[in-house]
């Protein structure tokens, strides 16, 4: 479940879940959205073609994690709780995933090797710097400079 590394032919890629890739794909539309209003789930779901259930589950998570805000009743809906330019991508997998760490599982035996002990390092290194990368880039950055969206 979630995030995972592949080495595919010598490369390594970062394989991010569908979850996240929806939470994405939702925080840009609110991004760019023009509306003064927050915008329900619904549209949100019928705009990015994502099953609104589980799309809803997704947006309660953005919530708890301070990504954004919902509005109770007929007009309500959900809108971006601060403007795109603070609101990292790596906010955005967390809230989804948890915390983005490189773990490797256990080997067999009860002492860790020297070469174990080493790998784990690295593999701490290769984490600090993912997530380095992943919170230097900006929801503003996805969507452009301009995001059509007013202050609020």
């Amino acid at each position: 479940m979630g995030r995972s590394l592949e080495f595919v032919k010598g490369s390594a890629l970062m394989k991010l879940s569908r979850t996240v890739a929806y939470a994405v794909q939702a925080v840009v539309q609110l991004a760019q959205s023009n509306a003064d209003r927050p915008v329900p789930c619904s549209q949100l779901a019928a705009d990015g073609h994502m099953p609104e259930r589980f799309l809803l589950q997704i947006l309660r998570n953005l919530v708890t994690h301070g990504v954004l805000h919902s509005t109770r009743g007929v007009d309500g809906g959900y809108s971006l709780k601060r403007q795109p330019e603070d609101i990292t991508l790596l906010e955005v997998i967390e809230a989804i995933d948890g915390p983005l760490t490189a773990t490797m599982p256990a080997m067999e035996g009860s002492r860790i090797s020297v070469a174990e002990t080493r790998l784990r390092e690295a593999l701490g290194r290769v984490s600090d710097e993912c997530r380095r990368q992943l919170s230097s880039i900006k929801l503003s950055d996805l969507v452009g400079a301009s995001s059509g969206r007013s202050n609020k």
